[in-house]
C-alpha cells in the first residue's frame, strides 16, 4: 500500500511538472543594468519588439512570447545580441560603461546569449585596427579572418542550431560587405595621400556670410559631413562637442557641412539652435552634388576629413569623434 502511495505522489509530481512546463509558453528575462542609458530597453528583432522599463536602481524583469530567434537588446544607442526562447528564464547583468564587455546571462537558457556575447566580442577584436591594411594585405587578412570565425561556430556543441545556421549562412555576405568597405577605404586614401592638396569648400555660415576652407588657412581643420535625417551622424554630436571643448584653444577649427536638401534648410537652422552645435556650421549649396562633397567620393555620412593648416590632406576618412583614435591622432599632430 505504501509503495502504490509514493507512486501515486511521484506520477502525480510529474504530471504537475508536465503541466507546469506545457503552460510556459513565454521567455522570462530579467537583470540589472548599472550605469544605465535610459528608463528602458528594447528586445526587438525584424518581426517583434518590446519596451521593458528599468527600476531606478537599474533592475528590470519581464515575459516575452515569442519565436525562438536572436533579438537584440537595446539601452541607448548600444545593443547586443540575445538568444530567446519560450520556456527560458534568462537573467541579465551589465555595465554600459563597458557594454559588450561586461554583459553575461545567468538561467536557463543562458548558454546561447553568452555565446553571442563572445561571439561579439570576437568580431570586434578581429575588424579593430584594420585602418592600415592596404593591397598588400587585404585578402590574406579576411582568409585568416574567415578562418577565425568558421572556428568559432564549430567550438561549442551544445549551442542552438539556430544561431550556428544563422552564422555560417551570413558568413560570406559579411565578409564581403565588410571587405568592400575597406576596400573603399584603401582607394580613398590612394587618391588623396597625405600631403595632397584638398578640395575646398565656400558655403553659406549659420552664423552669416560664407566661410571657406582658405579662411581657416593657418589652422588644422576638422570636417564633419552630416545632415539633420541621419542617425548615425546624430549620435557623434556628444562626442564632438566633448573634442571641441578639449580642443578649443588649440591650433583647430571643427568645420560641420550639412547636405540636407534646400526644402530642409529650416530644419538645419533649427537643429543647430536646439542642439546648440558648436564650431563652424555651414550649409552645402547641393546637398550630395555639392563640389566638396562629389570631389571626396564621400557616398555614405557621416564623414570625417582633417586637412592640415596648409590646405592638403592629412587623412581623407578620419576618425569619428567618438574614436579614442581621433585623440590619438590630434596628438600625434601635436594639435
Amino acid at each position: 500500500m505504501k509503495q502504490l502511495l509514493l507512486l501515486f505522489i511521484a506520477l502525480s509530481i510529474f504530471g504537475c511538472k508536465k503541466e507546469r512546463e506545457k503552460a510556459k509558453d513565454y521567455a522570462t528575462l530579467s537583470g540589472n543594468i548599472n550605469n544605465k542609458f535610459s528608463d528602458s530597453i528594447k528586445i526587438s528583432n525584424r518581426d517583434f519588439s518590446k519596451i521593458i522599463s528599468i527600476n531606478p536602481d537599474g533592475s528590470f524583469k519581464d515575459t516575452l512570447k515569442l519565436q525562438s530567434g536572436i533579438y537584440y537588446l537595446s539601452d541607448g544607442n548600444e545593443s547586443t545580441p540575445i538568444f530567446l526562447k519560450n520556456g527560458y528564464e534568462i537573467n541579465l547583468s551589465l555595465d554600459t560603461k563597458q557594454f559588450d564587455e561586461s554583459i553575461s546571462y545567468t538561467g536557463e537558457g543562458s548558454e546561447n546569449s553568452n555565446y553571442l556575447a563572445k561571439y561579439s566580442l570576437l568580431q570586434e577584436d578581429l575588424f579593430a585596427n584594420l585602418d592600415d591594411l592596404d593591397d598588400s594585405n587585404l585578402d590574406s587578412t579576411f582568409e585568416n579572418i574567415k578562418i577565425r570565425l568558421s572556428e568559432f561556430y564549430t567550438s561549442n556543441k551544445d549551442i542552438d542550431t539556430i544561431i550556428t545556421n544563422s552564422m555560417k549562412r551570413d558568413l560570406e555576405p559579411m565578409l564581403k560587405s565588410y571587405k568592400g568597405y575597406f576596400g573603399e577605404k584603401i582607394a580613398l586614401k590612394k587618391e588623396f595621400p597625405m600631403g595632397a592638396t584638398s578640395p575646398t569648400f565656400d558655403y553659406e555660415n549659420y552664423k552669416g556670410g560664407k566661410t571657406s576652407l582658405k579662411d581657416l588657412n593657418g589652422k588644422y581643420v576638422y570636417v564633419d559631413v552630416w545632415a539633420t535625417w541621419c542617425g548615425p551622424c546624430k549620435a557623434e554630436i556628444p562626442s564632438l562637442k566633448k573634442v571641441e571643448k578639449q580642443f578649443h584653444d588649440k591650433k583647430i577649427e571643427f568645420v560641420s557641412i550639412s547636405i540636407d536638401q534646400q526644402k530642409d534648410y529650416d530644419i538645419w537652422k533649427k537643429m543647430v539652435a536646439e542642439k546648440e552645435l558648436g564650431g563652424i556650421q555651414l550649409f552645402a549649396d547641393n546637398d550630395w552634388n555639392s563640389e566638396f562633397v562629389k570631389n571626396y567620393k564621400i557616398n555614405g555620412i557621416p564623414r570625417f576629413i582633417l586637412i592640415d593648416p596648409n590646405g592638403n590632406v592629412v587623412n581623407p576618412d578620419a576618425p569619428r569623434p567618438s574614436d579614442p583614435k581621433l585623440i590619438e591622432l590630434f596628438t600625434e599632430l601635436k594639435i
